[in-house]
């Protein structure tokens, strides 16, 4: 995966065409993806390429993925051109964060601690398998996979890329990776 730009957050991927009128199918990386029938434009970015700003239409959400037409795009040739497209929104624009809530890619990077001083471990990944997030943190043992529930993960400090975990139920609820 592309590493993330400066000043911007994913909100998708361009995944494949749908139906033959320019319309593609997105992976959206959000909670929510009714958030896309608010927008009007996102900026799409190709690879390492400066992303680039297009109009967004047509917008429906079917099982968990959302469909819409990019810019002009009017034919399945035009939305092939698309594909594996990474759609971008600029972080001023970002949706308001509630308590406890933070963007992945602010998680991906912070060290994981716990109450006895312990640093466990640098987080890599944020799974999503249903109930509650599950991260996955590099130790010199392995890729531990811890739960972010609040009574584990006491405290997340992005700016500071601190994660302070309770010393005991950390252990008691996490595995490390086959």
């Amino acid at each position: 995966m592309d590493k993330p730009l400066e000043g911007y957050l994913s909100i998708g991927q361009v995944l494949r065409p749908q139906g033959l009128k320019g319309q593609v199918k997105i992976r959206p990386d959000t909670d929510d993806p009714g958030r896309f029938s608010m927008l009007s434009r996102v900026f799409l970015r190709h690879g390492n390429e400066a992303p680039e700003q297009v109009a967004v239409s047509k917008i429906s959400i079917r099982s968990g993925f959302v469909y819409l037409n990019l810019g002009e795009d009017n034919s399945i040739e035009d939305a092939e051109l698309r594909r594996n497209a990474m759609l971008l929104v600029p972080r001023s624009e970002a949706v308001p964060l509630e308590a406890y809530e933070n963007f992945i890619v602010d998680l991906i990077g912070c060290t994981l601690t716990d109450t006895q001083g312990t640093r466990i471990g640098v987080l890599q990944d944020v799974l999503q398998p249903g109930a509650n997030d599950v991260y996955v943190v590099a130790t010199d043992k392995g890729r531990l996979l811890v739960p972010a529930l609040r009574h584990v993960i006491l405290s997340v400090d992005v700016a500071a890329k601190i994660i302070l975990a309770d010393a005991d139920r950390l252990w008691e609820v996490s595995i490390f990776e086959d």
